[in-house]
């Protein structure tokens, strides 16, 4: 499935480590952190595991929830969990999808065969309130994820969202953010009373 940016994410049922859930209704109205790894006890993917974790109140505070796949069961998961636990330092609460059929995997586009025919890839889905993919981010199966980067995309999306505005290159909480060229000076000074550095008719920074 080649899911875009824009579309609904795709609904499922599936079981978890925390119980059986319908996604769209376990999401409700909070952004969704949606990552896949290859297999449970694997040492990139206990360390992934255990910085989501780590990064709970993070997550909380940006009204995200965490919902890790693996393609094992739910048994396997609880084990590996208490391994994560203990590696880490931490305690793993977030559900872990068991998609040991691989039908999540397959449904989301995380198998590519050019890595693996069984194992997912470490994908990325940023899901919005309105079940709306945001952003996704593809990482092999030997690199674990920046999760710096992860919550900056979410500050960013936040941000964007709620002040109708783009964030530049390298962009982080507190710098300066671009007026969309779509907005005309005249709306400009309604949105924007701070006033706005204008470098180019069409690049407009400002603070929020």
């Amino acid at each position: 499935m080649n899911l875009k940016l824009g579309d609904i994410a795709l609904n499922f049922q599936i079981a978890t480590t925390t119980g059986d859930i319908d996604f769209h209704d376990w999401a409700g109205a909070s952004w969704v952190f949606f990552f896949s790894h290859p297999a449970d006890f694997t040492p990139v993917c206990t360390t992934e595991m255990g910085r989501t974790a780590q990064l709970s109140g993070e997550f909380e505070a940006r009204n995200v929830k965490p919902l890790g796949l693996s393609t094992d069961s739910v048994e396997e998961h609880l084990k590996w969990i208490e391994d994560v636990n203990a590696t880490q330092n931490t305690t793993l609460r977030f559900p872990i999808v068991a998609d040991k059929d691989h039908e999540i995997a397959q449904l989301y586009g995380m198998i590519h065969p050019g890595e693996s025919e069984t194992a997912a890839v470490r994908s990325v889905f940023i899901i919005d309130p309105n079940k709306r993919i945001r952003l996704t981010m593809t990482y092999p199966m030997s690199v674990g994820r920046n999760f710096t980067e992860i919550l900056r995309v979410i500050d960013a999306l936040q941000m964007g969202d709620k002040h109708k505005v783009a964030c530049p290159a390298d962009w982080k909480p507190g710098d300066k953010v671009i007026i969309p060229p779509s907005v005309a000076n005249e709306q400009a000074k309604d949105l924007f009373p701070q006033g706005w550095d204008e470098i180019r008719p069409y690049l407009r920074m400002t603070k929020v």
